[in-house]
């Protein structure tokens, strides 16, 4: 597994150069504000640096179910790599702050034109899934796992 902890590290000097300069741009994430919505077009995505966001999955009835709360250097989105490109969940800004915006249809060009930041996008990308796919199987374990609800079990 790749050691880069953010996804602007990941990528070698020269194709993060072009990826900032030709996709990306400095924004701010404002308190309260929704990102993203399960079910809409994915055409972006945000590498936080500081402040932080909720990632969260629609429940009908209730209140979102808060699925994951990243902060600084986190990749914020994934949905936007793969077709359909429709967010699978939503985002919503629980402390203000500063983000790298990229565009996605930009960055898929630019992926397309130069393998090397291709290849480490989409690794970059695989890897972070896969991290919090395993996160989460093991808060999912702690909550329904056989002793999650019988302590004497």
């Amino acid at each position: 597994m790749s050691t880069a902890r953010s996804l602007l590290d990941a990528i070698p000097s020269e194709s993060r150069a072009l990826l900032l300069d030709k996709a990306a741009c400095e924004v701010p994430l404002v308190l309260d504000a929704r990102l993203f919505e399960e079910g809409r077009k994915a055409d972006r995505f945000w590498v936080i640096r500081s402040g932080q966001v909720e990632v969260d999955l629609h429940v009908p009835g209730r209140r979102a179910a808060v699925v994951e709360t990243l902060g600084r250097d986190d990749l914020l989105g994934w949905s936007w790599l793969f077709p359909p490109h429709v967010w699978h969940l939503g985002a919503h800004v629980v402390r203000a702050g500063q983000a790298v915006e990229f565009d996605a249809a930009a960055v898929r060009s630019l992926c397309d034109a130069d393998a090397v930041l291709g290849r480490a996008v989409y690794r970059f990308v695989a890897e972070t899934v896969a991290e919090r796919m395993y996160g989460t199987r093991k808060r999912l374990l702690q909550l329904y796992g056989p002793r999650a609800g019988n302590p004497e079990a």
